[in-house]
């Protein structure tokens, strides 16, 4: 018997759109929020902003003695403050520790009262209020991304004051790491978790949430172009039906009436915004990661973290070179083509650091920040302070973390381009693009204001941003350079995309209650 197609397809639609409208609407209205209000975050301006002054007359342990005799040298090492006491806090493929530098003794944990003190160190004008809520071993909703279930256990802290904030002080680092308010905790509700499906217990189980994603926007897929298809199909290109004496170029009346003429009119993009949210997981891991591999990373450091030459005296000439530019607060060590350098950031007030609109919640512990440095190398010569490393070194370093592969052209580039790019203008410039000739056509953006590989591209995650961040943010130069052109457009398509939602709520109820009706009706 010869398959009736159209039948077919109308069914695949309707029972589709039943039961995906309210998850369309929910994506449709939590992405506008999300254009202005993502998770809550501690900002890397305020962190550094309440960090107290660095002391280092108290240290007498060296970073070289610091590090376990059985561990392999860290990959960052920052010095900072830890109720009074210097110390070292050492990260290893993104897993911290802490160790004081005054006795050279780690930290194992905090206790309740001293991630109190901690918190009201940070934030001194709620010391009164501060009081102890939560000990953490797994995330809760706000620490569930962003690097953050690396810095656990936590304690989180409630500071008693009228916006209802939260802090979250590290078992691991002795820092504060997250701080959310009611304010935020609401929109971040309203935008990321709803358009994520963030939700605790659901996101932890990692395989679960990501494939239940990825499947719910690929049929999404199927019923966005099956709904195309008949919209096409059941336009007439003259007004030939008549619907309560009023000709019409649509079959249907009503809202139905409605929903086909937004899906004429935004069908397509919501079909985009759908294939483009299942790409943003990499279903079958079709696009490489735009982070250098840890082998490129450490070829262009030179090799792991020297140790030896950041003695003491070293880094307290570091600390006094820089204190005629800025009282620095924390100091790192890194390392850029055998070179060990120390990067410190200025400080800014408090009222600055609240203006921050950085949605990256990894932010606050990232060495490439696009704020006012200093870096000063630790290489047994006069401590001079310097703001970026040669251009030839840049070059050189983007050859040394690919020296198997051709080098094509190498280009500065003082603004983002269409891959190394940043809404929020938080990535460091200038920058080297260096492009090389293999078969997978790989690039590597090199900064030099921070010693650093800070991307890299590959010919499938080039296609990935134009079909994930072109196609679901519609991150396009034309947009992006003339705000809030962007915002007008975004928001319009997205208002289209909620009537085409809202158009089928109430038909799709009054089917279902229908059907219910004759199913209730039916002898057994």
């Amino acid at each position: 018997m010869r398959l009736r197609w159209r039948p077919a397809l109308i069914y695949t639609h309707r029972w589709l759109g039943i039961a995906g409208c309210v998850i369309f609407f929910v994506w449709f209205v939590s992405g506008v929020v999300m254009m202005y209000q993502r998770m809550p975050r501690l900002t890397a301006e305020e962190r550094l902003a309440r960090l107290p002054p660095l002391d280092l007359d108290a240290v007498r342990v060296p970073p070289a003695e610091a590090v376990a005799a059985d561990e392999p040298p860290p990959d960052r090492l920052r010095i900072g403050t830890l109720a009074g006491r210097p110390v070292y806090r050492l990260s290893r493929a993104g897993r911290w520790r802490t160790v004081f530098a005054d006795s050279g003794e780690p930290l194992t944990a905090l206790s309740a009262d001293a991630a109190l003190d901690v918190v009201r160190r940070f934030i001194p004008e709620h010391a009164a209020t501060a009081h102890y809520a939560q000990h953490l071993t797994a995330p809760d909703q706000w620490t569930i991304d962003g690097g953050l279930p690396r810095f656990l256990p936590l304690h989180r802290i409630e500071l008693g004051d009228a916006q209802r904030t939260d802090v979250y002080v590290s078992d691991r680092t002795g820092e504060v790491v997250m701080k959310t308010t009611a304010t935020g905790r609401l929109w971040g509700y309203l935008g990321a978790v709803l358009h994520w499906t963030y939700f605790t217990p659901f996101r932890l189980q990692a395989g679960l949430w990501r494939w239940s994603i990825i499947w719910a926007a690929l049929i999404g897929c199927v019923m966005c172009l099956s709904g195309l298809v008949i919209g096409i199909w059941r336009v007439s290109r003259t007004p030939r039906f008549r619907l309560k004496g009023v000709r019409s170029h649509s079959p249907y009346a009503g809202l139905m009436w409605w929903h086909h003429y937004a899906g004429l009119a935004f069908g397509l993009f919501t079909f985009t915004w759908s294939l483009s949210g299942a790409l943003s997981l990499t279903p079958w891991d079709w696009a490489p990661s735009t982070s250098p591999s840890h082998e490129e990373t450490l070829r262009a450091m030179g090799g792991p973290l020297r140790l030896d030459v950041a003695t003491l005296p070293a880094i307290r000439g570091a600390l006094t070179a820089v204190a005629g530019e800025f009282a620095a607060r924390e100091l790192e060590l890194l390392q850029f083509r055998g070179q060990p350098f120390v990067l410190a950031y200025r400080p800014p007030s408090l009222t600055a650091a609240r203006e921050s609109r950085n949605p990256d919640l990894r932010a606050f512990h990232s060495a490439t920040l696009a704020l006012d440095h200093r870096m000063v190398r630790l290489d047994g010569g006069p401590a001079t302070v310097f703001t970026r490393f040669a251009d030839a070194d840049a070059r050189a370093a983007a050859r040394e973390a690919r020296p198997d592969l051709p080098m094509r052209d190498a280009v500065w580039l003082a603004d983002y381009d269409d891959y190394y790019y940043d809404r929020h203008r938080m990535s460091p410039l200038p920058v080297l693009r260096v492009r090389f000739g293999d078969p997978e056509g790989t690039w590597l953006y090199v900064a030099p204001t921070h010693g650093a590989l800070v991307m890299k591209q590959s010919r499938l995650s080039r296609w990935n941003r134009w079909l994930y961040n072109g196609l679901h943010s519609l991150d396009f130069a034309v947009l992006l350079r003339h705000r809030p052109l962007w915002d007008a457009v975004v928001v319009l398509l997205s208002l289209g995309g909620i009537g085409l939602t809202v158009t089928t709520v109430v038909p799709a109820w009054r089917r279902l209650r229908r059907h219910g009706t004759k199913w209730r009706g039916r002898p057994t």
